[in-house]
């Protein structure tokens, strides 16, 4: 049967935020966004890389799926774990006002 793994970046105080700059989900008046940056090392990357490279498919919202199609797709260096994990294996989109998706292998 297959499972659902859940990666989330969550602060002990309930901030759940992906690991991007601070200007990528200021919506609502949120001002702390890129807060896991300075946080990062050599541990965290390798455990998100590990986490992505054995999935079989992602299950994403509609707002992580646009921040991602936006930028993944583009990312075409074979070297890079992250780029490959998520351009080659299907994407699963959970959305109720996304008509289509584009980038590879989503549905």
């Amino acid at each position: 049967m297959p499972r659902i793994i859940v990666n989330a970046f969550l602060t002990l105080d309930g901030v759940m935020q992906a690991p991007g700059g601070p200007e990528e989900d200021a919506e609502n008046g949120f001002v702390h966004g890129g807060w896991q940056a300075p946080y990062d090392d050599d541990v965290t990357g390798r455990l998100i890389i590990e986490g992505l490279a054995d999935a079989d498919g992602f299950l994403l919202g509609r707002r992580t799926y646009d921040v991602f199609a936006n930028y993944w797709p583009k990312v075409t260096d074979p070297d890079n774990p992250i780029a490959t994990a998520l351009n080659s294996q299907p994407k699963y989109v959970l959305s109720r006002s996304l008509k289509r998706v584009g980038w590879n292998n989503s549905h």
